[in-house]
Order: C-alpha cells, then sequence, then structure tokens
C-alpha cells in the first residue's frame, strides 16, 4: 500500500510504501505527482519504503517506469529513504542515467531527506 504524506514543503510530494503495492496504489501518486508538477514545473518526490521491492507487484514496477517517462523531463530531486543499503546504493546511482538528482537515505535521516529534497538544504 502507498499512502500520501502529508505535511511536506509545498515545493515536494512524499509517500510511504508499506506491505503490498500495486498497480491501483500508483493512481495516488500520479494524482498528487500530476498536481504538483502543473503547479511547480518540476518534481521534486520522496518515498519512504518501509518494504521492500519484492512487495511490488509487476503491475506496480510498470506503473512506476510510466510515471518516469511520463514526467522524465520534470524530475528534480528525488530521495528514497530506506533501511536497505541496495536500495540506497541503486538509488545514489539513478543520477547518472535519469534526469535530476537522486538520494539515498537511511530512515534514520528521514528529515534530511525531506530537507534536501524540498531544497532547504544543498548536499
Amino acid at each position: 500500500m502507498i499512502t500520501y504524506i502529508n505535511n511536506l514543503p509545498e515545493n515536494m510530494v512524499g509517500f510511504r510504501s508499506q506491505g503490498e503495492v500495486t498497480s491501483k496504489d500508483f493512481e495516488l501518486v500520479k494524482k498528487h505527482v500530476k498536481e504538483l508538477v502543473e503547479r511547480t514545473g518540476e518534481l521534486n518526490y520522496l518515498l519512504l519504503l518501509e518494504n521492500s521491492p519484492k512487495d511490488f507487484s509487476v503491475g506496480a514496477w510498470l506503473q512506476d517506469v510510466l510515471l518516469g517517462i511520463e514526467n522524465i523531463t520534470k524530475w528534480n530531486r528525488v530521495a528514497i529513504v530506506s533501511d536497505s543499503d541496495t536500495v540506497i546504493d541503486f538509488t545514489d546511482g539513478f543520477s547518472k542515467v535519469m534526469p535530476g538528482e537522486f538520494k539515498g537515505y537511511h530512515t534514520s535521516d528521514y528529515n534530511d531527506a525531506v530537507n534536501w529534497v524540498s531544497g532547504k538544504v544543498n548536499v
């Protein structure tokens, strides 16, 4: 399940992923991403991953890919927050193949991730 994270800075969107994630969960993501891009012209995105990438269905992965393609020129800053070093390392490497900046953070550094995505700090 993916839920929207409230009370974030206005220039970003954030989502919490827990348990099984299906393509239907991405309807919420796409709605908030579209609203942000229309309002700001860019995509600052945070994902708090409290589950494993294995919990994402094939349909969910396809929706995630489509989200990336639909907004490829709008990506600005993306943080993936996880306790998995593999996820963090993968995220850090993503900046080499995608527009925008991608950073992985440990869950203990959640506030740092929010500050970076929103542009309050430059690391």
